[in-house]
């Protein structure tokens, strides 16, 4: 799959013989149901919405909708409509989709050992974002910038393996991975030059696989031809790279709202590392930013073709 813009991850959900089913919890803002409802006829999911029928009923009448082709599950609560739409995908066939309820709620929920959407995984999650930048030759990912605070070696590889896996999974063949830091040399007093290091070392050694690693490196080499040719800097990742690994959530914050708030980048994201894709975009996220997130959920959503 030639993956160049957001529009070309629409089109190719559009082609799935199977729709994959969404789970939406508390849809009751105007950008959370706009994006389902879009996604819904284009058919690229088969939405279930859970969740007060008042509330959803008032959501679809704001935008002078007809709620009637939708699955509306009742819930008296946040809580309780929590619990059903977890419950609903806990067999590990589709997407869960948070709306309007508190994303600290909504995390304890997904991550509770008992009932949550880690039983087959039971892995770290992280926090995976698609960007479309008007100066990059491609589309590119950003991980872990909302989830792991300061994640150590290990926690970066399984969240390196998570986002490598994905992009696999979304026809992106031996991702080229950038492990960032400031510079291309390991400095003793910046932990995230070393870490970098050791995972470009593991993957050298065969030891992670399915992907291509260089790091340390730097942002501008990761992403720029020219800055590599200008600093002579040789490397299959530079210039090229499809997965930004940041160091920690900080930088990786400030990179992304950067990235959309003064680049003009347009975005996607899922949370991974649970036994189904999590759409967990911000509540004052754009219905565009909401709509693609479940475009690029249903792509790698299990039982996707």
């Amino acid at each position: 799959m030639n993956i160049t813009s957001l529009s070309d991850l629409a089109t190719e959900a559009k082609k799935r013989p199977r729709r994959a089913a969404l789970a939406v919890v508390c849809p009751y803002d105007a950008h959370t149901l706009g994006a389902v409802l879009r996604a819904s006829r284009e058919g690229v999911v088969r939405a279930r919405l859970f969740g007060e029928p008042e509330k959803i009923n008032a959501a679809f009448e704001a935008l002078g909708e007809d709620p009637g082709g939708f699955e509306i599950i009742r819930a008296d609560d946040n809580a309780e409509a929590l619990a059903a739409a977890v419950a609903d995908v806990r067999g590990g066939d589709g997407i869960i989709m948070k709306g309007l309820i508190d994303t600290s709620d909504f995390l304890r929920a997904v991550l509770s050992k008992e009932s949550g959407l880690r039983g087959k995984s039971g892995g770290l999650l992280s926090a995976f974002g698609i960007f479309e930048a008007p100066g990059y030759h491609k589309l590119f990912a950003v991980t872990d910038f909302a989830m792991n605070i300061a994640p150590d070696l290990s926690a970066k590889r399984a969240i390196l393996e998570n986002a490598a896996a994905f992009l696999r999974s979304v026809g992106v063949d031996n991702p080229k991975i950038a492990a960032l830091s400031e510079a291309e040399h390991i400095n003793p007093k910046i932990p995230a030059s070393s870490d970098a290091a050791e995972l470009k070392h593991l993957n050298e050694a065969g030891e992670i696989t399915g992907c291509v690693i260089d790091g340390p490196i730097a942002f501008d080499l990761a992403t720029s031809r020219e800055a590599a040719e200008i600093k002579v800097y040789s490397s299959p990742v530079a210039g090229d790279a499809d997965l930004l690994l940041v160091p920690e959530i900080v930088s990786g914050n400030i990179l992304v709202k950067s990235l959309t708030g003064f680049g003009g980048a347009r975005t996607a994201g899922v949370v991974l590392g649970a036994d189904v894709p999590v759409v967990m975009t911000s509540r004052s996220a754009e219905e565009d930013d909401k709509y693609y997130s479940i475009v690029l959920a249903s792509l790698a959503a299990p039982g996707a073709e």
